[in-house]
């Protein structure tokens, strides 16, 4: 673009020469905000970048009535650094597949331990306190939902997990 096509209220970002002024003066400071607010020279550097590409496609758009070019500026580029904090929010962190792969291994041996530590444990209880245990402790259910599938009263379903849990509660530490 020109200066004859800029419209009245123009930022001059989509010209020449208005872009290398601004480059020149407000280069650094839009960077040392990036940076303070980022704190990664790249993500800075990014931030820096998306401003002035913002800036340029809303050139036109810049009311020179509300402030300055580098106030604009200053305001395009909080912005941007919201949505690249939001985004890094949203995904933590580049992790590499070594990482991802490791966690997810142990995530998936923790569960299986545990889970085998749960049957053992469970194996020692009586058939009617293991089924209480399981659907009131580990399914979440209710006690009276329990007591109308088992066909007993809430007050059993209750007796049962608590003496269920008393009895493993007095088990030596098998971990």
């Amino acid at each position: 673009m020109t200066d004859e096509t800029c419209g009245a209220h123009c930022a001059r970002l989509c010209t020449t020469d208005g872009l290398a002024r601004v480059l020149a003066a407000d280069r650094g400071l839009l960077h040392w905000r990036a940076l303070r607010g980022l704190g990664d020279p790249g993500l800075a550097e990014h931030a820096v970048q998306e401003t002035l590409l913002r800036g340029w496609r809303a050139c036109g758009d810049f009311d020179e009535r509300k402030g300055s070019v580098r106030t604009w500026l200053l305001a395009i580029e909080h912005n941007v650094v919201v949505d690249i904090v939001r985004a890094r929010a949203v995904r933590p962190g580049d992790v590499g597949w070594d990482e991802l792969v490791e966690v997810g291994c142990r995530d998936f041996v923790d569960g299986l331990v545990d889970g085998l530590l749960v049957d053992q444990l469970l194996a020692r209880l009586s058939e009617a306190h293991r089924a209480a245990v399981v659907e009131v402790i580990l399914r979440d259910r209710g006690y009276r939902e329990v007591a109308a599938d088992f066909g007993v009263p809430v007050g059993t379903v209750k007796t049962r997990v608590h003496y269920a849990l008393r009895s493993l509660r007095q088990l030596p530490d098998v971990a």
